[in-house]
């Protein structure tokens, strides 16, 4: 079994200093209905794998590991390159929609920190997604993937910024992993060039990290 991707059809894209920021249009796929319960990743580069083959990416990983064990999940990669949390929550409902997941993983943030969204305009975002989630599928599982910023984005910014995924876990009550690229970020040898996206050997250590919090819930 293969990973579902939902698929966005780019309109453009520029870069901009650190960060690669993409404007997408309509989305041309909706979440598509299939045998098995779905797992949904809502996320953004690092999801979608962005510089890498679809295959490598973390979410793909997870799903061999899913088949490796013979259990009756097929995961949902909706990562779209350059979302922010305040993208993730207008297209929450377009992803689920018409869909009860098992489980959603979601993985933003990462690019309103090096936007310097505001913090709570952040957490804000992260709330009404939830809150959307569980309107529109009450039973489904929620699990939050904390991010950090380099400390050049300053050290209460980055220290509000990183509190923001437990504080947000705890006041929701949904899951969390308290940090998506543990072991990697920041590290050379597990980036591509750009050291912002991570290289394969990088997402196989993003998919060890999110997988030890999955696997109990499976």
């Amino acid at each position: 079994m293969s990973v579902q991707l939902i698929k966005w059809r780019p309109a453009r894209c520029w870069v901009g200093g650190l960060i690669s920021l993409c404007l997408f249009s309509i989305p041309q796929f909706g979440l598509l209905a299939s045998e098995g319960e779905k797992i949904v990743f809502i996320g953004d580069s690092i999801t979608a794998g962005y510089g890498l083959d679809p295959e490598a990416a973390y979410p793909a990983l997870i799903q061999k590991k899913i088949e490796a064990r013979d259990l009756a999940y097929e995961i949902i990669n909706a990562g779209v390159s350059g979302d922010t949390t305040a993208g993730g929550l207008r297209r929450t409902a377009w992803v689920l929609r018409g869909s009860q997941p098992a489980i959603v993983v979601i993985a933003l943030g990462g690019n309103d920190g090096l936007r310097g969204v505001p913090v709570e305009q952040t957490r804000q975002n992260l709330r009404r997604m939830i809150d959307k989630i569980r309107e529109l599928s009450p039973d489904t599982r929620i699990l939050l993937a904390g991010m950090r910023m380099p400390g050049s984005m300053g050290a209460d910014y980055t220290e509000r910024f990183f509190e923001s995924f437990a504080m947000v876990a705890e006041e929701k009550n949904v899951g969390r992993i308290p940090f998506l690229l543990e072991g990697v970020g920041g590290d050379p040898s597990l980036n591509q060039n750009d050291q912002i996206h991570p290289n394969a050997a990088g997402q196989k250590i993003i998919a060890e990290t999110v997988w030890a919090a999955l696997e109990p819930w499976l």
